[in-house]
């Protein structure tokens, strides 16, 4: 009795998510993402794809491309650029991000010597917001 009352506990939940899913999904646009270039060895290709949203004029997204690193008490930026390109012929943007990995910081002494996990960033990129269109990035794998 107690496995049959668990069964059916788990399959209403299971119902409640999937109908969950359904109802999330409804808010995406299909995403295409064919006509953007593959990457090219030694980058990997990320995408965003955002939701439905009204008055999807008047709002941005704000990006930041990083990495987590074991650093000390000193503020650090990520060395490298995000450029925006224009894919031929279809008038959407994609980014390039290429950097080596290597991070700029602050000079403070840090007397602990103590590492931390921290994520560090390239300067933040603001877009113009799109459901329509998933922001692709081509990201080098060197770090």
């Amino acid at each position: 009795m107690k496995f049959s009352k668990t069964l059916i506990t788990g399959l209403v939940l299971m119902a409640g998510v999937s109908a969950f899913a359904q109802k999330k999904a409804e808010k995406f646009e299909k995403l295409q993402i064919e006509m953007f270039p593959k990457a090219k060895e030694g980058y990997k290709q990320v995408y965003i794809q955002l939701p439905v949203a009204k008055n999807e004029n008047d709002l941005k997204v704000e990006v930041f491309v990083g990495a987590e690193k074991m650093l000390d008490c000193n503020n650090y930026s990520l060395m490298g650029e995000m450029k925006s390109q224009d894919l031929q012929g279809w008038g959407y943007n994609y980014y390039e991000v290429e950097s080596k990995g290597e991070t700029a910081g602050t000079l403070m002494a840090c007397l602990d010597k103590k590492l931390t996990k921290k994520f560090v960033t390239l300067k933040p990129e603001i877009v113009r917001y799109n459901s329509k269109l998933p922001l692709v990035f081509l990201c080098t794998k060197r770090y």
